[in-house]
């Protein structure tokens, strides 16, 4: 294979090397490569092969750093500001560049920083595809990634990325077997500590996330965390949070086992091969462009670190993307840690938000400062990153992290009389949301990105793994939504990535509640008609760049926004919706679902290979799903058939792009003549729901609304107060109601309309707050929650949706036959449980007779029964109505009884028995 290494070093630098500093095993480390050491050789030159390393240790055998004299705090002592000096190799030190661009130069111990080089192979022009090499094709650009501390977690407070983390940390722990490099790769656990109630309400919220998953975590008490952490002042401390098998890498013996391990399973490396153009072609292959020729790729994946900025640009794309500083400390010798017999466990104060580890016998420790106090690199956004930017770092300002110093002090008062030998500060590249961006982007073809990683190391194997199987299987090999590139769009500016990216850095470690809202940045452009009519009223949610309604507050009730784990402030607002809805006519604004306009000849053919339904009559609607070729949900979708060939397909907001990329390939690889339209931000939606909406809305039309003349699922064009809408009889209520689709334009005059006409019936707002409650008594799966790429529509409940019989041979049908033959292992199920003052929001652990045997996907407070209700996944011999389980909240198990679904009929249904009941008197 011909090698795709995209990464460059530029004439900007200068290696200059004291002496090595002391391996983590003892002996000297390998300082970091110098640019001939990484390729940046005449054209023929031998690649060097990776050196063995040290591992992991608990007492190095050799110790350089000096204390200095005692002092009452933490010092500053040990940074180098004299000119670095040529030693003579074998001398022991440190590690130092000189940087001819006048940057600080910085004086760094070599298991510290590391630069990550990420290496794609791929193809020449004409060269066959081999795939037992790994996915080819592939180029990554600029690959140089900044790695702060390699800390190495299973914990992650989401579902999906737990898997992520997983797999990374399984590699690592492998790859020295594997390819005969020492990783150093320290495993002595963490311990993320509570010090307020309200921390370890969050540690219980969090262990039952985690008790239906493969990772390990524990909640511990004081006395235990002492006798792991024995350096620790155990005043505040309540409870801890422990993970074994966490730890720290040491990135470069990393990156060179990695590439030790490809060389092995045939990748060629070579570099320095900055990418310089990248051009798409008509069969969506692309034609990359370097100094060292052009190359052909099936696809590009833009793993360039805080270059993937500039690469995104190449190709018209602006990734949200923007570098923040972030700074760690390291001391000198600690007689308490060298005294020691085994290493500490990696420490993260919450409330100090900063981490601490062992760093040979002293410590490390990195702080998450305020919002108000981290720092931007923003010039990088507006210049671009300084050509030929390397390994240099950024002004250390202790002044930034001071509170943090103190507060670490204060927890592990060693450290008050230790010295600073070392103040880092570089790069990190942050996403809107902290969260990376992974996978192929809409819009651009064979384009993926692996960018945005702002916790580095962690996430490194397993999204590797993860892209790996995707691009190799041609579909997700799990759910990971909250990673898919598409959740950004349009809307978000620079401005915007800015602002959330500093909220989301000063918010590292803060409690995670449900629900959860963070309001920097809000509200974008991309706000609903109606927006300055309701956000007086509501508490509004932030959904893909929209504001919606989560929940309406009344003239002396509690209007703010109270995060908490248990019932909080909206709880019987919600429940005065929820009667409103159920008992007269409530009105919504679902503006924010993601709409596609598709036609043409092929637009029929097209929806029949998508979807496992069938495709609707003219002038009908119906719920389809889009299946992965194994089977598993990939999306659900309302699909609305105009005119004769002619579509509206809706989505949910979160969906829309990843939806519709999904789409658009279909139809490019079958060769299908269509048109399709993204026509989300054109259409505004307003929900009308409850048993007096035909009523209100009869005020305002001359359309015949009756059950006869306007059935179930139809869909017209017609005219509410002379404002042209389609109408479709369909509500997520699972009440009478109809959802208006109207110009963006028109929504204020259509709600005013509305609201006017519905007085007399004592019309009211309601927000997803109680749509949430009225869908899930309805039994109505929800996408992301009950149904994705995890399960299969069989298992999830949605047999009526699926037409195995039907002539097309739909994406999936093939693997659902088989899937049907060989019988399911599990069920969705719905549950009733009886609580106190706590909720299930959906992930938390089933239990039977002591073990987990299952999760929850979605829960709410029943309004109508006022019990718990919530979805679960269980065994299948666990599935049968009657059948007893446990839920866990909050540390305790609530008793559960699963019911025969739904707890309340639809509308159509009550009202088909109704007359079916007349019917039978008469």
């Amino acid at each position: 294979m011909v090698p795709r290494l995209c990464g460059c070093w530029g004439s900007s630098r200068e290696f200059v090397q004291e002496e090595p500093a002391p391996c983590p095993g003892g002996g000297s480390a390998r300082r970091p490569a110098a640019p001939a050491e990484l390729g940046g050789l005449a054209a023929g030159a031998p690649h060097p092969q990776p050196q063995s390393l040290p591992g992991p240790h608990h007492a190095p055998p050799e110790r350089t750093a000096a204390s200095g004299p005692p002092a009452a705090g933490l010092r500053m002592a040990g940074l180098p500001r004299a000119p670095a000096l040529a030693l003579p190799p074998g001398r022991r030190g440190k590690t130092t560049f000189a940087c001819r661009n006048k940057m600080e130069r910085q004086s760094r111990n070599s298991d510290n920083w590391r630069w990550l080089c990420w290496c794609e192979s791929g193809l020449s022009p004409g060269q066959s595809r081999d795939e037992r090499c790994g996915p080819a094709g592939e180029i990554g650009a600029h690959s140089w990634i900044y790695l702060a501390c390699s800390l190495t977690t299973y914990f992650h407070p989401g579902i999906n990325l737990k898997k992520i983390h997983y797999d990374s940390i399984k590699l690592y722990e492998a790859l020295e077997e594997e390819t005969g490099q020492m990783v150093g790769f320290h495993q002595p656990g963490s311990i993320r500590i509570a010090t307020t109630p309200v921390r370890v309400d969050e540690f219980k919220y969090q262990m039952t996330r985690t008790g239906w998953h493969a990772t390990e975590q524990y909640i511990i008490g004081p006395e235990r965390i002492q006798e792991m952490f024995p350096l620790l002042n155990m005043s505040k401390v309540l409870a801890g949070l422990y993970n074994p098998g966490d730890g720290h890498i040491d990135p470069y013996s990393l990156t060179m086992a990695l590439a030790a391990g490809a060389r092995k399973y045939g990748a060629l490396l070579k570099y320095p091969a900055p990418v310089t153009s990248l051009k798409s072609r008509s069969d969506g292959t692309w034609d990359v462009e370097t100094p060292q020729g052009s190359m052909r790729a099936n696809r590009i994946v833009n793993a360039a670190g805080f270059w993937a900025r500039e690469v995104g640009k190449m190709i018209g794309l602006e990734h949200p993307l923007i570098p923040v500083q972030h700074q760690y400390v390291v001391t000198s010798t600690i007689p308490e840690v060298k005294a020691l017999k085994r290493e500490l466990p990696v420490l993260r104060d919450l409330e100090g938000s900063y981490y601490l580890r062992q760093e040979r016998d002293g410590l490390l420790f990195g702080p998450y400062e305020s919002q108000e106090k981290m720092k931007v690199q923003d010039s990088w956004v507006t210049s671009g990153v300084p050509p030929g930017f390397g390994k240099e770092l950024f002004q250390s300002d202790l002044d930034r992290i001071m509170e943090h110093v103190e507060a670490a002090m204060e927890m592990v008062p060693v450290l008050k009389k230790a010295d600073i030998i070392n103040v880092v500060n570089g790069p990190i590249t942050y996403s809107p949301d902290i969260l990376p961006m992974v996978g192929p982007h809409q819009g651009v073809r064979n384009y993926w990105v692996a960018i945005g990683f702002g916790y580095g190391i962690i996430h490194a194997g397993g999204v590797g793994k993860y892209l790996s199987d995707w691009i190799l299987h041609g579909e997700p090999p799990f759910d990971l939504i909250e990673l898919d590139p598409n959740r950004y769009g349009k809307w978000t500016t620079t401005q915007y990535t800015e602002a959330k990216a500093r909220e989301s850095y000063g918010f590292n470690n803060i409690v995670g509640y449900p629900k959860e809202e963070r309001f920097a940045g809000r509200p974008t452009e991309r706000v609903s008609g109606l927006y300055k009519t309701l956000e007086p009223k509501c508490s509004m949610g932030f959904h893909a760049g929209w504001e919606q309604p989560h929940w309406f507050y009344k003239p002396g009730q509690d209007t703010q926004y109270r995060p908490s784990f248990r019932r909080t402030n909206w709880f019987e607002p919600v429940g005065s919706e929820y009667k409103q809805v159920m008992q007269r006519v409530g009105v919504i604004d679902l503006s924010p679902f993601g709409k596609f306009n598709i036609k043409g000849q092929d637009s029929i053919r097209l929806l029949d290979h998508l979807f496992a339904n069938v495709i609707p009559k003219v002038g009908f609607t119906n719920i389809s799903h889009m299946l992965t070729p194994k089977g598993r949900v990939y999306a659900e979708l309302t699909v609305s058939h105009w005119s004769p060939g002619e579509f509206l397909l809706i989505t949910g907001s979160g969906s829309e792009l990843h939806d519709l990329r999904w789409i658009e390939e279909a139809a490019v690889k079958g060769g299908y003549d269509v048109e399709i339209k993204n026509i989300t931000d054109e259409l505004g939606v307003l929900g009308v729901a409850g048993p007096h909406a035909r009523k209100v809305l009869q005020k305002l039309t001359p359309e015949d609304l009756s059950d006869d003349a306007f059935k179930f699922l139809q869909t017209k064009s017609l005219k509410i107060s002379n404002i042209p809408v389609t109408a479709i009889r369909i509500s997520y209520t699972g009440e009478l109601g109809w959802e208006l689709y109207h110009r963006r334009e028109d929504s204020e005059a259509l709600y005013d309309a509305v609201m006017n006409a519905g007085q007399e019936e004592g019309i009211d707002n309601f927000g997803t707050y109680a749509m949430n409650a009225l869908r899930l008594e309805k039994a109505f799966r929800a996408w992301g929650s009950e149904m994705n790429c995890d399960t299969n529509p069989l298992e999830a409940g949605l047999e009526y949706f699926v037409k195995l019989n039907k002539p097309a041979d739909f994406i999936g049908k093939q693997a659902l036959k088989q899937i049907k033959a060989k019988g399911l292992k599990r069920r969705l199920v719905c549950l009733t449980l009886a609580t106190d003052d706590v909720d299930p929001e959906g992930n938390e652990s089933i239990w039977y007779h002591g073990k987990v045997v299952g999760n929850t996907t979605s829960g709410s407070y029943s309004y109508s029964i006022q019990k718990s209700l919530a979805f679960a996944y269980v065994p299948v011999e666990l599935s049968e109505v009657g059948q007893e389980v446990e839920v866990e909240l909050l540390g305790k198990n609530y008793p559960a009884v699963i019911i025969q679904e739904p707890l309340v009929l639809t509308e159509p249904i009550r009202n088909r028995l109704q007359k079916k009941d007349r019917k039978n008197k008469t």
